[in-house]
């Protein structure tokens, strides 16, 4: 067995007997109908820490001659299928981690790639391949010797395309080597399958054509690869469940990827937590600070509105299909946000045409991103969220005010409108930090018309009370108080908890002042 060519099945035998593993085995049996077919190039570009490399890792174990995996894969559902063993060890592999191969370096990137690829080969197969020889003609020369076709897979192919931008001469081999792989007419023979990984989709490079021919399934399309990649609902019910975790509160916070109708979760951080025993956000680091910060922080028109939309609840529509994949080339408001889609830092709905916030997590990685540049006021209010909710628990009511105002009058610098959407968009921004304990609706249906905001606790909230906002636009809070008793919007929340805050919030337009009014109401 070597390391890029017939690796082992050391990675997927590590991951699958993890004490959490979740089969996705299922995913070799899509791939086992495009062997040898026409089609028979896939490539996955989903964000960083959604199962790409794990599933890569299956793959070898899966095809590869380096090894024997009918005991790892016995009990799994792969096993299930009429052509198990049909494609079980029966393939020469080659993979290459391209992130790993470049280390940041470009000098004599494809020469050393090549050299440790023959090296692995001449020890595997008892030859003399020199780095100087032509990739598809000697692996070519491997097939019509043994027989035997190839499964190649590059995991973070996008890489070179990415990070060296900058050198299109380097961009161009990488793109050809590509070519030679999965397009040439000697690959035609020896290529059974081509699969490869990243973080953006294909990016159409113009007279290159190295990889036109690949099916692609993306964070806005992934079609019957879907389930493969996150972890699904069921999933995560079964996970809780045996993990003695929350439902409800591992939903707000990583649920939230709608991918061709189905929910899906970042399966890194579902990991975390239930290991941990901790719901947390274990995908802010640097790296999403930093990304996040690269695209909010574009002065394209438009954009901050939409980001400070989304991040209260909203959903905006976005046009995704003049992004040309690539991060350096960002043109507008749109390009931004497609990319900020194909990162993981939004979720999109396809029927809705829409980008959004998938969950807490996410926020909590914008939150750290805002504190920078011109959004150090949204950042400033941002932190003020906690205190908030607290003087609202307490019935602080001229303490809410006050914050709410200081609050109100932050976001509405930055809307371009400045009427009742605007005021429930900055009161629920006010409550930023509440997902962290609520459920949080806004316009919840109550049977006698709409209450503007609702935060509903989760079983593992510290009994917290429910809680709901109604919002006033020049009139009085007594007005809304009255509102919610009368069309008794209460009734909506009856089961959490005994008592329910009921929070009158009016905004008077001439003076901008906020009044407040909270009273509780026990349930009878």
């Amino acid at each position: 067995m070597g390391t890029y060519f017939n690796p082992s099945n050391g990675g997927f035998r590590k991951a699958s007997r993890d004490e959490i593993y979740v089969d996705k085995t299922g995913l070799l049996n899509i791939l086992n109908r495009r062997l040898m077919a026409e089609k028979n190039c896939i490539s996955v570009s989903h964000a960083r820490r959604f199962g790409k490399s794990q599933a890569a890792r299956m793959i070898d174990a899966y095809y590869s001659l380096g090894c024997d995996s009918r005991e790892l894969f016995t009990n799994l559902k792969i096993s299930e299928s009429e052509d198990f063993l049909k494609h079980l060890n029966k393939y020469n592999v080659i993979h290459i981690d391209m992130a790993s191969m470049t280390d940041g370096h470009s000098d004599d990137f494809l020469e050393n790639m090549k050299r440790k690829l023959y090296e692995d080969i001449n020890e595997e197969l008892n030859t003399e391949i020199n780095p100087v020889q032509d990739i598809s003609e000697t692996i070519n020369k491997i097939y019509k010797k043994t027989k035997t076709t190839f499964v190649i897979i590059i995991d973070e192919w996008d890489c070179i395309v990415r990070n060296f931008s900058d050198n299109p001469v380097l961009v161009h081999e990488y793109l050809q080597f590509l070519h030679s792989l999965f397009k040439s007419e000697e690959s035609q023979e020896f290529l059974a399958l081509g699969y490869i990984t990243g973080i953006l989709p294909i990016k159409k490079i113009e007279d290159e054509s190295a990889l036109n021919n690949f099916l692609e399934y993306t964070m806005i399309d992934s079609g019957n690869l879907t389930e493969y990649f996150g972890f699904t609902e069921k999933e995560v019910e079964m996970l809780c469940e045996k993990y003695d975790m929350n439902t409800e509160s591992v939903k707000e916070w990583y649920n939230g990827y709608l991918i061709d109708g189905q929910h899906m979760y970042n399966p890194n951080s579902v990991y975390n937590a239930m290991m941990r025993k901790k719901l947390d956000s274990y995908w802010k680091n640097t790296s999403a600070f930093s990304t996040i910060n690269t695209f909010i922080t574009i002065n394209f028109d438009g954009l901050k509105e939409d980001i400070m939309k989304m991040l209260s609840g909203e959903m905006v529509y976005v046009d995704v299909k003049g992004f040309e994949n690539d991060l350096s080339m960002i043109g507008n408001k749109d390009d931004a946000l497609t990319a900020l889609i194909h990162l993981g830092y939004l979720g999109y709905d396809k029927n809705e045409k829409s980008a959004y916030i998938p969950n807490y997590e996410v926020k909590e990685a914008y939150q750290s991103a805002l504190s920078r540049g011109n959004w150090s006021e949204i950042s400033k209010s941002i932190s003020r969220c906690e205190e908030l909710l607290m003087a609202t628990i307490k019935g602080e009511s001229d303490k809410v005010a006050e914050l709410l105002e200081l609050s109100h009058d932050t976001y509405t610098s930055i809307l371009k409108y400045n009427d009742e959407n605007a005021l429930s968009c900055a009161i629920t921004m006010a409550y930023f930090t509440a997902p962290a304990y609520y459920t949080v609706i806004r316009e919840l249906p109550t049977g006698k018309g709409f209450a503007d905001i609702a935060l509903i606790p989760r079983a593992d909230s510290g009994n917290k009370p429910a809680m709901i906002i109604e919002l006033k636009w020049d009139k009085n809070a007594d007005t809304a108080i009255r509102q919610i008793k009368e069309k008794r919007y209460t009734g909506k929340l009856k089961g959490y908890g005994k008592e329910i805050l009921l929070v009158g919030v009016n905004y008077d337009k001439e003076s901008r002042k906020h009044e407040c009014i909270i009273e509780r109401w026990e349930e009878s």
